[in-house]
């Protein structure tokens, strides 16, 4: 198997079997295995035990493969996430965390419970209850509040948010001419549209606890008694960071805009959850374009750590050159 970008490892079922041999001590055993795909970053396996139990190995980059800025320490970050979210959120459904481990032979690795159902893109449109679900999950998780703005764990961030977020923006700019990433609009136009808008992303007070990677593939659903689709796992939180709630508005309704959309599902179980309707006054709008911004940023910037090129993926490129466009055409308006 070929791995879908430099990131990820080409891993054999034996490989596999070291990896759980080494997270348990040789007490549990692989019955059967077999990869995972949808992700870019991490190598994802499925794992049945001797024992029965199922579970899920994710395993970092190999230690020679360059990274963009925030994605140091991304799985040990995951396990944080987990764990902070089974102790102060317990009814959103995350993977119990089994063991982190890290080895000079073996690498860095994760081991979790492999959560049931089926992710979002795969129930054919049937998904309007698990989007609500979803929406409900994000709220709750935004009532934990962090030490501070920004990534955990002595990373990008700032005391508030204007200076988290322009510095992650600040690392992300740096990623792309460190990958000599050919941008819609010069740095200093990102700089110039970020200090515009520092008060407006400082009316944000609390650093509440972001998911920020919530697109349909890491949500999983299973059917009720009555057969309706519910959400029954979130994964996926390597990307984690505290900031404005509204930056978890963008990935759920990726290629599309929140504000547009109030009786979207995912808002709906957001605004349920909170009590308080969504109001997408001009300073939400603002907010919400700098951070689809943001997300069309990283996806532009992080496609050569992927082995992405415009000549195996022309579509991808323009693509995302005309949203960051677009975006940047919406925050330059007076």
């Amino acid at each position: 198997m070929s791995p879908l970008s430099p990131t990820q490892q080409v891993l054999t079922p034996t490989e596999v079997a070291d990896y759980i041999a080494a997270s348990f001590s040789g007490a549990r055993q692989v019955a059967d295995c077999g990869p995972l795909t949808g992700g870019g970053f991490a190598t994802v396996w499925w794992v049945r035990l001797d024992d029965g139990a199922q579970v899920v190995l994710k395993v970092g980059p190999p230690p020679q493969v360059p990274l963009l800025r925030y994605e140091a320490g991304m799985l040990a970050a995951e396990a944080r996430y987990f764990r902070l979210v089974a102790a102060r959120a317990p009814q959103v459904p995350v993977p119990p965390v089994l063991h982190h481990g890290h080895d000079p032979r073996l690498g860095e690795w994760l081991v979790t419970g492999r959560l049931p159902g089926r992710a979002l893109p795969d129930l054919d449109g049937a998904d309007e209850g698990a989007r609500y679900d979803f929406g409900a999950a994000m709220a709750t998780l935004h009532r934990i509040t962090g030490d501070r703005f920004g990534y955990d764990d002595g990373r990008t961030g700032g005391e508030t948010w204007s200076t988290a977020f322009t510095a992650i923006i600040e690392d992300l700019l740096a990623d792309a001419a460190d990958w000599e990433v050919t941008l819609p609009a010069p740095p200093q136009r990102f700089r110039e549209l970020l200090a515009r808008h520092a008060d407006l992303l400082d009316q944000v007070r609390r650093p509440a606890l972001l998911h920020y990677d919530g697109w349909d593939g890491n949500v999983l659903a299973a059917p009720d008694e009555h057969g309706t689709y519910r959400m029954c796992g979130l994964v996926d939180g390597e990307r984690f960071l505290y900031g404005d709630p509204m930056l978890d508005l963008v990935s759920p309704l990726q290629l599309r805009r929140a504000e547009d959309e109030p009786e979207h599902p995912f808002l709906r179980g957001y605004a349920d959850t909170t009590g308080t309707p969504l109001v997408f006054d001009e300073g939400v709008r603002r907010r919400l374009a700098l951070y689809r911004m943001h997300l069309h940023l990283l996806m532009t910037v992080e496609m050569p750590s992927r082995g992405i090129t415009v000549d195996n993926d022309p579509g991808r490129h323009t693509l995302l050159a005309e949203l960051l466009d677009r975006d940047l055409t919406d925050l330059s308006r007076p």
